[in-house]
């Protein structure tokens, strides 16, 4: 990783670049789509599922460094894919690799990882000293960058550190609206299986519940559907009338990307009429930190995030503690959580808070990803709490 004042020791191979705001170049072999794009970087220490992190909406305008050196050994497939809008600024704009992709050894790959990447529009950058840029990262927060492919190696350094100041960043930014579903829809799709693929959903004499999309990943409503339920699904800015019309038995509030006080200003007052309605409701990760603005709590930006399948929670009514699947740089401040709110779970890494419940209301929220099976089982309950609170 070179500095601010080796910024154009270009090394003779390098067809890709990293450019951090601050001037500092990481220079690499780029594969994948060609051209360039700017975001904020982060690392994610999952050693499995890079597909369904680059396709997962809550990375929107994200460069993801992967700590686990080996991406892309198992190829890809269209059974992983976490959302149908994986493109441009609606999911992870490029990711930064240690070794260069391999030819893909599994047998249910369809395409190798550099064509995906290519065909998807997203650019990656191999040969990077991966450990040194989570390092940077984890000590200085996480940076602003454009990472560009360009197979002749030919760049323009200071328009690209010029581009990497003047991007506004995520905080303050709501990106839920470009990453939501444009119109209403049912959701027909049950859990997976080797061999069988997704199973279909049953809808007869199963309890009704709405999802409103800030971003969700398919596999959180698959998981409703496994525990019993029905679902239909509407965009981001759902009216409270709009929701209460499908007539639901309880409401969910997905997972999305952004700034959760910029989602919040919208999204919060329509909460705020289910809570008055006693509507039973559950949040993931960007819906839980809108069901905790909706109850009177505060989120703040944090250093680095939490991103990876390796994450210690613990249950704080218990004292059991789940391994999950972590991706927000955001969070609930724990210190503002006002008398009706319940603290649930915290985060053995760093205390921060995991998880609330609504006093006197069928309503809680978790900030890591029970649908990821990081467990690969220790969260499935909360779907079968939920869904069991409808029955």
């Amino acid at each position: 990783m070179a500095d601010p004042a080796s910024t154009f020791a270009q090394p003779k191979d390098a067809t890709g670049v990293l450019v951090l705001a601050d001037g500092t170049v990481v220079w690499g072999k780029g594969f994948g789509a060609t051209g360039d794009a700017v975001g904020e970087v982060c690392f994610n220490t999952a050693m499995t599922g890079y597909q369904e992190v680059m396709t997962d909406p809550s990375y929107a305008a994200q460069i993801v460094t992967f700590t686990f050196p080996h991406i892309g050994n198992v190829g890809t497939n269209e059974d992983d894919v976490e959302s149908a809008v994986t493109t441009g600024v609606e999911s992870a704009v490029g990711c930064v690799v240690r070794e260069g992709i391999t030819p893909s050894s599994n047998f249910r790959s369809v395409q190798e990882f550099t064509g995906w990447m290519a065909a998807n529009g997203k650019i990656g950058l191999s040969g990077v000293d991966t450990r040194a840029l989570t390092r940077r990262i984890r000590l200085s927060g996480a940076p602003n960058a454009v990472i560009s492919h360009s197979p002749d190696g030919k760049f323009d350094i200071p328009a690209q550190v010029k581009r990497a100041k003047e991007w506004a960043g995520l905080e303050g930014m709501d990106l839920a609206q470009r990453v939501t579903r444009e119109k209403s829809e049912q959701w027909g799709g049950g859990a997976w299986a080797l061999g069988k693929g997704y199973a279909r959903a049953a809808w007869d004499g199963k309890p009704h519940v709405v999802a409103v999309d800030y971003g969700a990943k398919d596999n959180i409503f698959r998981n409703l559907v496994k525990a019993g339920a029905r679902v239909s699904i509407v965009p981001a800015k759902a009216s409270l009338d709009e929701i209460m019309a499908l007539k639901p038995d309880g409401v969910f509030l997905s997972n999305g990307p952004g700034d959760p006080a910029a989602t919040g200003l919208y999204a919060a007052p329509v909460i705020s009429g289910l809570l008055e309605r006693d509507m039973p409701i559950f949040g993931i990760c960007l819906g839980h930190q809108m069901l905790a603005l909706a109850a009177g709590a505060k989120t703040v930006k944090m250093h680095q995030g939490h991103r990876g399948a390796n994450h210690p929670v613990k249950r704080l009514d218990s004292g059991v503690v789940e391994i999950t699947s972590m991706n927000h740089g955001f969070a609930v401040d724990g210190d503002t959580l006002p008398d009706g709110l319940e603290e649930t779970h915290v985060s053995l890494f760093d205390g921060s808070n995991c998880g609330i419940a609504v006093k006197g209301k069928k309503a809680f929220g978790v900030q890591y990803h029970p649908e990821a099976s990081p467990g690969p089982q220790d969260s499935f309950y909360l779907f079968e709490q939920f869904v069991g609170m409808l029955k």
